[in-house]
């Protein structure tokens, strides 16, 4: 059974991005501005910490 911690969206508004977070335990809610530089990296990173966690990636949650 998963239960989900966090949950995330990368959301674009006015030209700028934001980067919305849920602790879902906590019930709380963090927002932070994200520079377009880092939403371009975002599918590199993403593939590197799938190649680092290894089998994590096989679950489909990415």
């Amino acid at each position: 059974m998963e239960t989900v911690l966090y949950a995330a969206e990368l959301v674009q508004q006015d030209g700028g991005y934001r980067l919305v977070v849920q602790d879902v335990v906590r019930d709380t809610v963090q927002v932070t501005a994200v520079p377009k530089a880092a939403v371009d990296k975002l599918p590199v990173f993403l593939s590197v910490l799938s190649s680092k966690l290894g089998s994590a990636s096989s679950r489909g949650r990415w």
